[in-house]
């Protein structure tokens, strides 16, 4: 015998056919996917150490996958305007976030921001750090910390400090030094790395990204006094650290990683993430990451969003403790 079908059990056959045709043709695009350029945000300037980073990964990026891979400049408050652009792009794998950790971590603390780092993103991997750098003009007379903070406390008001932005990492590590060795230095934000006021003297004293510095201090147009990182870095173990300086404990460095949008396909994260590790793996790139003075990472997705999630806190108390404000 056999049961006529209802209207209503046709209608519901007829969808499932049509939400596994939707689903079939979804799990194509995204085995598939890119079949169009990507679109790689970076928040700060061209010619920034994120920037450079960035580039150097889209380059690779594009080789292996057949298709543009697009750096997108959209500078402003740290990196946080590209990344909010990021947090409301279509989760389609076609915009992705070279991100520094200034705007994710540090950022949240300091103002109210139109995404949730942890809820409107998905992070991929935490591809590369470094430390960040104390610059001095050469004709600043001042060869170490101890001595720019005796000249700090000799001139008072005269001395001011460039930084790639307000809440990055440089600015905090300025506000830090200033708070612990009790002295002023007036914060002059700029919108990525921007050296040259130092190397006129307009602005006597820099911090900024090591990638971004290094060559100027190699070819001695800049002086170094001072590396943010807890220890010497691999990279440059002539330089003598801020906390071996009479400042134990003194940190404050940098890292860059990948993020999209929430809601992008898993596999298309998981195709991301292991071209990423497959970068970093390369001889020829490691070569020129330590030239840049880039510590490699490549961490997992969870190992990522779980040093986010332990840093904004980390970054809060520093703030409250030294003081901070959102600007001067």
């Amino acid at each position: 015998m056999t049961i006529p079908l209802s209207r209503r059990h046709l209608m519901a056959a007829g969808a499932a056919m049509t939400g596994a045709t939707a689903a079939s043709h979804r799990a194509r695009a995204q085995a598939a996917w890119p079949t169009r350029p990507v679109r790689l945000v970076v928040g700060f300037t061209a010619g920034s150490s994120t920037d450079v980073t960035g580039r150097l990964f889209a380059q690779k990026f594009s080789e292996a996958w057949g298709q543009p891979v697009v750096v997108e400049n959209i500078p402003g408050n740290s990196g946080a305007l590209g990344v909010d652009r990021v947090a409301k792009a279509a989760p389609d794998g076609y915009t992705l976030m070279w991100s520094g950790n200034a705007a994710i971590t540090i950022l949240p603390s300091l103002q109210s921001l139109p995404f949730d780092p942890l809820k409107d993103l998905v992070s991929i991997s935490m591809t590369l750090s470094m430390p960040s750098v104390l610059l001095v003009n050469n004709d600043l007379p001042v060869r170490s910390i101890p001595e720019l903070v005796a000249h700090a406390r000799a001139n008072p008001g005269k001395l001011s400090y460039g930084t790639p932005g307000v809440g990055t990492p440089q600015h905090i590590a300025g506000e830090m030094l200033c708070h612990l060795a009790g002295i002023r230095m007036e914060h002059i934000p700029y919108r990525g790395a921007n050296l040259a006021d130092v190397l006129s003297g307009i602005v006597p004293v820099g911090i900024q990204n090591a990638g971004a510095a290094l060559p100027l201090v190699r070819d001695g147009r800049l002086r170094c006094i001072g590396v943010t990182s807890l220890s010497r870095s691999a990279n440059t173990p002539d330089l003598p650290t801020v906390a071996e300086q009479g400042f134990p404990g003194f940190e404050a460095t940098s890292w860059f990683g990948l993020m999209a949008p929430d809601g992008t396909a898993q596999a298309i994260l998981e195709k991301v993430h292991a071209e990423s590790l497959r970068i970093l793996a390369d001889n020829e790139m490691k070569a020129k990451f330590t030239a840049l003075g880039l510590d490699v990472v490549g961490s997992t997705p969870e190992q990522m969003h779980a040093a986010i999630a332990t840093d904004i806190p980390k970054w809060a108390k520093v703030i409250a403790d030294a003081g901070i404000q959102p600007a001067r």
